[in-house]
């Protein structure tokens, strides 16, 4: 409060001081109330329900917003400044909404369907709360509020594009290979080429079965490859609550065994993959010929890379807010595959930049500790031929060049070396995919053959 004094003329002609208050408050209050609301709308996304499900996080999210407006109404009512009382509208509607999400927390389904909902309803909102600032606010706090509400035009505007873009992905890439129903879901296995043992490719975390194409490409030339979705991703049908690597192998064997692709197989596993792969060949042993493991996920990795419960937190935190970002139509920024061959890279980056996409992936990272607690049963493979490549960027990492030695444990019958790649890079790009071609017939030749590894 800046306090101004000027001279005046009593009755008796002398002059006497005047308080004249210049009032600074709506600029502070604005700018106070802004804060408030992004500090609580973070705090309880990151911190209160950090790796929570899509419906809490952006229910929390809502709330810490809605706290912010409230907080106008009330400061600037307090205050010596003017009243902005209509700031209590986007407060109930925004906290009343937000809280409605976090108790009833309803599922893709539901979200998708509100999601077409609100975005008129905040665009007539934004035109009526647009027309109280220029009512009730002047000056710096009016500008301060300008950026604000131009974000909110945005947001609903994005939503709309994510929508409709949604809605062309599913009608421009159909399943590329054939669905099953598993456990009351469909489930979408490819199978490519011909011969036997049959190799059985295992998504890391973001990747889809269209995901493996450059790999697939190579090797179905040689043998019969099948890449598959788990429940939740790209065209398969979610599971009632996110699986955990036993559930997995359940609905992997029973997928198999609808679309009669017969064993034993191969199970090539790339990242948190080679878990999922190791739980399966620890619950079917009888079903298993030989296994690859590309830069693979360890199951010790939570007590034996020291950075990695740090990365992990960081990742349960930051994918469970994701899907909530996509909502708003920031999907082709979070989206993989794009540098994949053909009609592969665009298929697979329409898949993973969806909200679903991104919602599975936080499913699947919360049941990481559980998967690499079951995938420990797997201790050998008796013999069985195995190939494990290790990414030479991730050798960086402590304690990754010994976990990587530990998986080559697993059997006698075994090659290990290091390949020029980056982790996601195993896979995607087309030198160390090659590598990892080469990795899986060296494999099957083993197995038909019934010659060591060289």
């Amino acid at each position: 409060m800046k306090v101004e004094t000027h001279p005046i003329t009593g009755q008796d002609g002398t002059s006497a001081p005047e308080t004249r208050r210049t009032d600074r408050t709506p600029m502070r209050v604005v700018a106070g109330s802004l804060l408030v609301g992004a500090v609580i709308a973070l705090v309880l996304s990151l911190v209160v329900f950090a790796g929570a499900g899509e419906s809490v996080i952006t229910g929390s999210m809502l709330v810490g917003f809605g706290c912010g407006w409230a907080a106008l109404a009330a400061r600037s009512v307090r205050g010596a400044g003017r009243p902005q009382r209509w700031a209590a509208v986007p407060a109930v509607a925004m906290t009343c909404t937000g809280m409605g999400l976090v108790v009833l927390a309803p599922r893709d389904a539901v979200m998708s369907a509100l999601n077409w909902v609100w975005p008129p309803l905040m665009l007539g909102l934004v035109g009526w709360m647009f027309v109280q600032t220029r009512r009730s606010l002047t000056g710096r706090g009016r500008w301060l509020l300008a950026p604000v509400l131009a974000v909110l035009t945005i947001t609903p505007l994005g939503a709309t594009m994510a929508n409709i873009s949604e809605v062309r992905i599913r009608q421009a890439y159909p399943a590329p290979g054939t669905t099953y129903d598993v456990e009351g879901h469909r489930m979408h296995l490819w199978c490519q080429g011909r011969g036997g043992p049959t190799v059985v490719l295992f998504n890391g975390l973001g990747e889809i079965s269209t995901s493996w194409a450059r790999i697939t490409d190579q090797v179905r030339s040689t043998t019969r490859v099948c890449a598959y979705d788990r429940a939740g991703q790209a065209w398969s049908q979610d599971a009632p609550t996110p699986e955990d690597g036993i559930h997995a192998a359940t609905d992997l064997h029973a997928l198999l065994a609808a679309a009669h692709e017969n064993g034993p197989y191969i199970l090539v596993g790339h990242s948190i993959g080679g878990p999922y792969a190791m739980t399966y060949a620890a619950r079917y042993p009888e079903q298993i010929a030989g296994m690859v493991l590309l830069d693979s996920s360890s199951p010790q990795q939570m007590s034996k890379i020291p950075a990695y419960p740090g990365q992990y937190a960081l990742m349960r935190r930051g994918l469970a807010v994701l899907p909530t970002l996509v909502r708003l139509g920031l999907g082709p920024v979070f989206s993989t595959g794009s540098d994949l061959p053909g009609d592969a890279g665009a298929e697979t980056a329409a898949m993973t930049g969806t909200a679903r996409a991104l919602r599975n992936g936080r499913d699947e990272i919360s049941m990481v500790p559980t998967l690499f607690e079951q995938s420990q049963a797997l201790t050998s493979l008796a013999g069985r031929p195995l190939t494990v490549l290790t990414a030479s960027e991730s050798l960086d990492g402590e304690g990754w060049r010994t976990a990587q030695d530990r998986l080559a444990q697993l059997s006698d019958n075994r090659l290990h070396r290091t390949v020029r790649s980056s982790h996601e890079g195993m896979v995607a790009d087309a030198h160390a995919a090659i590598e990892s071609a080469g990795a899986i017939t060296a494999v099957v030749a083993s197995v038909r053959t019934g010659r060591p590894l060289r």
